[in-house]
């Protein structure tokens, strides 16, 4: 007892005195896994001996609700609190003060209770690479008051070499894979532009190949991939000791619950890590977050694009039943999630996945839903037959913003199904080359553009000539397949009225541009309005010869629509019955109506 209070009082005081420079808390605080009652914080210190967590209903901490300490052994490796017993809906601010007094601070909103309907805004993003800070492309995430953010995979660049680990091309031990973590979350040229995010709110995170290593296949064999001999043949990869290092590393520095699967009777799930994540906000959303990387059968081979038998056998082969990439116990999981969202008139459903839903063609497809397609049809046929609405997928992976509305087939080649769902590929935060560039350069290279045309692409003297150019050579890739152009106004979904969208700003296509996606439900009418924020891409040389002009790239609106969500009508508002003088406010609190 004598040590606590001794404690507190050393505590006490370097608080009264403003604590000492935040450098000893090099990537800041984070919360996470929020739920209605509970809450994972987040602090590294990179100074051995106690982390003091306080969290509190007011920012000058005079209604503190609960602290606790926490022990730095290691410089290297975060600690976590799994806080309880919080209130719905409510905005907590929470600091941390490490063992020499440096202090950090944060907020973060719980969810909202079923039954109501508060409005929502959140942002997703994904893939950034170390050697690319400070990440301008989200320094304005940190003033939209967003309820969380979503980071979705590719948060380090484990193979990769950056300015740690002696310039090493791949992290092999633990300390190497934490060594990239600590560095996304670290300050460059003035600007912390992730962890000034992370401490404005809270976040939900996944894993894509990269935490690891480029297009793993968790559910393989280490025998099928090289970079896994340290471990013998008949272990899985997702057993396997880089893997292990990895995924430690990657748990340890995002505020989230360390959990495992039980037994589920699937040996690639059994005692594994457990990402996946089902979490509602109100009547508003529910967030389903997926792990698309620990439990899948290794990647086709890529077809020949212009061999019409190659591309024949390649969506052959992907509608083999026997293939998951998703693996049985998520599967299941995410049928439950939405058959109980939908049955408790939750509005919108979003479903975070890191690869791709929305089919893109051949090239590069093993790695996508599009080279496990019996399991994409699954999901998106239960989806359908359940009459589940206003399903997104949010991905991204492909380092570009793609939107398009989600068919199926039953069979190859069959009839393309339309259902209410779509899909939004966010672009990277900073991964150069973006999607832009990275396709142009592709096509050319296996001759679906002439030296001609590439050679156009390069002088279109601005990015929305680029995008288009780009959009043009993807739809290009669809057309012969049966496959709708991108977007959400010329497709089946648009046509059969599915989907309700209202093109704003910019195009459903930002291919050149780093940045990150909100998405914001309006509380009365319920509609979904998308923002895509960027700035133009950059590169390493830019930084080394710019890097205050980098700095001070600022986020621009690249791309925004509305959607109108399906199936609602209104319903009475106990004392708000003026609300109904206008047809907009007359869909507040709106259930769904069954077909």
């Amino acid at each position: 007892m004598k040590f606590k209070v001794v404690r507190l009082t050393a505590v006490a005081t370097l608080v009264a005195l403003g604590g000492k420079a935040q450098a000893a808390l090099p990537n800041g605080v984070a919360a996470g896994d929020v739920s209605q009652t509970s809450a994972v914080l987040w602090g590294r210190s990179n100074t051995a001996g106690d982390l003091y967590f306080q969290y509190a209903t007011d920012s000058a901490f005079t209604q503190n609700v609960g602290s606790s300490f926490k022990t730095v052994n290691d410089p290297l490796a975060p600690v976590k609190w799994d806080v309880s017993g919080l209130s719905a809906d409510t905005t907590y601010y929470y600091r941390a003060i490490d063992s020499v007094g440096a202090i950090a601070r944060g907020q973060f909103k719980t969810a909202a209770a079923l039954g109501n309907t508060t409005g929502l805004r959140f942002g997703v993003s994904g893939d950034w690479r170390g050697e690319l800070l400070p990440y301008p492309a989200v320094k304005n995430a940190s003033q939209r008051n967003l309820d969380f953010f979503v980071a979705m995979g590719d948060t380090i660049y484990g193979d990769v070499a950056s300015n740690v680990n002696g310039g090493q091309q791949q992290a092999q031990s633990l300390a190497d894979y934490r060594n990239k973590h600590a560095e996304v979350y670290s300050a460059k040229g003035g600007m912390n532009g992730l962890a000034d995010l992370r401490q404005s709110t809270a976040v939900f995170a996944t894993i894509d190949d990269h935490e690891v290593t480029n297009d793993f296949a968790g559910g393989a064999d280490v025998a099928t991939d090289a970079r896994f001999n340290a471990d013998p043949a008949g272990t899985r990869i997702n057993d396997s000791t880089l893997y292990n290092n990895g995924i430690q590393a990657f748990q340890e520095y995002n505020p989230l619950r360390n959990e495992t699967y039980g037994a589920t009777g699937d040996i690639r799930t059994a005692g594994e890590v457990k990402l996946y994540r089902n979490q509602t906000f109100g009547n508003d959303a529910a967030l389903m977050v997926l792990d698309a990387r620990s439990f899948r059968d290794k990647e086709l081979a890529d077809a020949n694009p212009l061999s019409q038998a190659s591309v024949g056998g390649f969506l052959a082969n992907s509608f083999d039943p026997s293939r998951t990439m998703l693996g049985k116990q998520q599967i299941a999981d995410l049928k439950a999630d939405l058959l109980s969202d939908e049955q408790n008139d939750v509005t919108w459903k979003f479903i975070a996945v890191t690869e791709p839903m929305q089919n893109l063609g051949v090239v590069g497809a093993g790695d996508r839903f599009e080279g496990y397609a019996a399991e994409r049809t699954e999901i998106l046929k239960f989806i359908d037959d359940n009459k589940i609405d206003n399903v997104v997928f949010l991905s991204a992976d492909i380092h570009g913003t793609l939107v398009n509305n989600l068919t199926y087939q039953l069979t190859p080649f069959g009839e393309q199904k339309a259902t209410n769902a779509f899909e939004i590929t966010t672009g990277s935060v900073a991964y150069d080359a973006p999607f832009g560039p990275t396709v142009a350069q592709l096509a050319a290279a296996v001759g679906l553009l002439t030296p001609q045309q590439k050679a156009f692409y390069d002088t279109l003297p601005s990015i929305a000539a680029k995008d288009s150019f780009i959009k043009s050579v993807t739809n290009g890739a669809l057309t012969p397949l049966g496959y709708d152009p991108l977007g959400l106004d010329a497709n089946l979904a648009s046509a059969d009225g599915k989907i309700q969208a209202e093109l704003l700003q910019g195009d459903y296509v930002a291919t050149h541009t780093f940045g990150w996606t909100e998405f914001e439900i309006d509380q009365v009418t319920q509609q979904l309005l998308v923002t895509t924020y960027g700035i133009p891409a950059y590169n390493v040389g830019d930084i080394a010869n710019d890097l205050s002009g980098i700095v001070n790239r600022t986020p621009q609106i690249v791309s925004q629509f509305r959607i109108t969500p399906s199936s609602v009508q209104p319903v009475p508002v106990p004392g708000a019955a003026w609300l109904f003088g206008s047809s907009l406010l007359g869909l507040a609190f709106g259930k769904r109506k069954k077909a």
